[in-house]
C-alpha cells in the first residue's frame, strides 16, 4: 500500500512541477498519434463509406477483411513495417527506422482498418430512402454520396476517435518502430513500459494519468462536438 501511495504523490509532483521530459514525451505523442489519425481518416472514411455504400462483386469479402484487421496485433504490424523500412528492406535507404515517421507509417496501418471498418458500417446502416431522397432533389451520384455522408458524419467522426484511440493507447509498434529512444522517440506507451521495467513506478503514474487524462479530453470534446454538428 505504502508502495503505491508514495507511486501516487510522486506522479502527482511529476506533473505539478512541468518536467522538460514529460512534455517532450506528450507533445511527441500527441503529434504522431494525431498525424496518424488524420492520414487514416483521410484516406480511410472516404473508402470505408464507399465499399459500405457500393454494389459490386466481392464486397462482403472486402467488408470481412476490414473487420478482420481491426484486429490486428500491433507487434505483428510493427514486424511488417520493420522489415519494410529496416536496412536490408525495399525501403531501408529512407533511413525512416527508429524515427517518428516510422511510428507513425505503423499507427496508420492500425488506424486504417478501424477507420475503414466503422465508416463502412456507417454507410450500411443508412436507410436506402436516403439515398432515393438525395437522387429525387436532383444530385449526381458524386454529391449524392457527400450528401448521405454528411448525414453520416456523427459515426464517421466517432471511427476516427476510436482510430486516435487506437494509435494513442498502443505500445508494441511504437517499441518496435521507434525505439523508445529518449528525446527522439520515446512516446506515453513506450516509455511507461520502459520506466516500469526499470522500477521507476511514480514516474510510469504520472504518465499513466496524462494518458487518461488525454482519452478523457478527447472524448469530451467529441461529445461536445457531436452537439455542434
Amino acid at each position: 500500500m505504502d508502495f503505491a501511495s508514495d507511486g501516487i504523490k510522486q506522479a502527482v509532483g511529476i506533473i505539478l512541477s512541468g518536467d522538460r521530459e514529460v512534455l517532450e514525451i506528450l507533445s511527441l505523442t500527441m503529434r504522431v498519434s494525431l498525424i496518424s489519425a488524420l492520414i487514416a481518416a483521410v484516406i480511410g472514411a472516404p473508402a470505408g463509406f464507399a465499399i459500405g455504400a457500393g454494389k459490386f462483386r466481392g464486397r462482403e469479402f472486402l467488408i470481412a477483411v476490414l473487420n478482420t484487421l481491426m484486429s490486428l496485433p500491433t507487434v505483428t504490424v510493427g514486424l511488417v513495417v520493420y522489415a519494410m523500412i529496416s536496412r536490408r528492406g525495399p525501403l531501408g535507404e529512407l533511413g525512416l527506422l527508429f524515427t517518428p515517421t516510422a511510428i507513425i507509417i505503423g499507427e496508420v496501418v492500425l488506424a486504417l482498418p478501424i477507420v475503414s471498418a466503422l465508416s463502412c458500417a456507417a454507410a450500411r446502416g443508412i436507410d436506402e430512402q436516403a439515398w432515393k431522397t438525395a437522387a429525387t432533389l436532383g444530385a449526381g451520384r458524386a454529391r449524392a454520396f457527400f450528401t448521405v455522408l454528411r448525414e453520416a458524419r456523427y459515426t464517421i467522426l466517432a471511427a476516427v476517435v476510436a482510430g486516435f484511440g487506437r494509435v494513442i493507447a498502443e505500445v508494441g509498434s511504437a517499441t518496435m518502430l521507434g525505439g523508445n529512444i529518449k528525446g527522439a522517440t520515446r512516446t506515453l506507451t513506450t516509455t511507461i513500459a520502459f520506466e516500469t521495467g526499470k522500477g521507476e513506478f511514480g514516474f510510469s503514474l504520472a504518465l499513466g494519468i496524462i494518458l487518461l487524462l488525454i482519452a478523457f479530453l478527447v472524448t469530451g470534446a467529441f461529445h461536445l462536438l457531436n452537439k455542434k454538428v
